[in-house]
């Protein structure tokens, strides 16, 4: 197994982590405020296929990620009108919201374009790479870190300005405690429902975002149930993390290495079943570990959520 662990490996899990970090600050957000995001997934899916729609109809790539963006924040005001406003199960909700997505991506498939499975145009473009001036040079780091598409090193960003938000100002401290103690938190004039809405389309915008790197960026063209899981796998990254902008970013490394890794082991004559397991088995590894510190405090919030 020579050359399994070189630099394209980790270049790869760079691009593989984004949509599955992404996904997870929008299911952090969410927990923040009291809210179990299980409809990531979903979002995902539909950013994913949005992302393709603008690209096809505009030609233009950053009004096509800006319409994913959009799309999948009204998509996710069914998430906030229901799980809020209606005082519905946020599980039930969230599971399904990720079958609408699906039978919804797969309708709009074949009415928008009329294929079935996959749409693919060679005359779309994907997300630009960008080389960073000076890092590109250096030997080894360069090569990891050069090349990406915008939504890669946005993502960076976005983890150390959640970071920041959450635990060094004002309003984020109110919706730390929107979601700690909701029945405190309006005794002192703090809207928390207005507080829920807004972390739930911050979530719907950042999974529009996964999206639009997952079929734009990772590759260029949609495939039914494209985003594969990584929307649970998310999930699991925010609950690890323990809804924490940094240690959802380490989590989500974790699984996108994983991700990563299993796609270059199919070029070592391992069974392709086998290889896509690796992920998966990884994150149940994970929860089982984990469980006690991660698992059951977000059920705990999401049963309290929804009485």
């Amino acid at each position: 197994m020579d050359g399994l662990f070189d630099i394209s490996l980790f270049a790869s899990a760079l691009r593989t982590v984004t949509p599955i970090l992404l996904a997870a600050l929008g299911g952090a957000i969410c927990a923040r405020v009291g809210l179990f995001n299980v409809g990531l997934e979903g979002m995902m899916l539909v950013g994913a296929f949005t992302a393709i729609v603008g690209n096809y109809l505009t030609g233009n790539i950053v009004v096509a990620v800006l319409f994913a963006m959009m799309c999948t924040l009204l998509y996710s005001l069914l998430f906030g009108y229901m799980s809020i406003h209606l005082k519905a199960n946020v599980i039930v909700v969230g599971i399904s919201l990720n079958f609408l997505a699906l039978g919804l991506t797969t309708f709009s498939l074949r009415a928008i374009f009329d294929v079935k499975g996959a749409f693919y145009d060679k005359s779309m473009k994907g997300l630009p790479k960008w080389d960073i001036p000076f890092i590109k040079d250096i030997p080894y780091v360069g090569d990891i870190l050069s090349g990406h598409s915008a939504l890669v090193y946005l993502s960076i960003l976005i983890v150390l300005g959640l970071q920041y938000f959450l635990f060094k100002t004002v309003t984020g401290f109110r919706l730390l405690a929107a979601g700690e103690n909701p029945t405190a938190a309006r005794s002192i004039g703090i809207k928390v429902s207005r507080i829920q809405y807004g972390a739930v389309l911050l979530s719907g915008a950042l999974c529009g975002l996964a999206g639009a790197q997952l079929s734009l960026g990772n590759v260029t063209m949609f495939t039914e149930g494209m985003t594969a899981g990584r929307g649970f796998i998310a999930l699991v990254a925010t609950m690890l993390g323990q809804s924490n902008p940094l240690g959802v970013a380490g989590a989500s490394l974790l699984f996108g290495f994983m991700e990563s890794l299993s796609i270059r082991l199919q070029g070592f004559a391992l069974p392709t079943h086998f290889t896509m397991m690796v992920p998966y088995v990884v994150t149940l590894i994970a929860m089982f570990f984990f469980k006690d510190k991660s698992y059951l405090q977000e059920a705990r919030k999401a049963n309290e959520s929804s009485r």
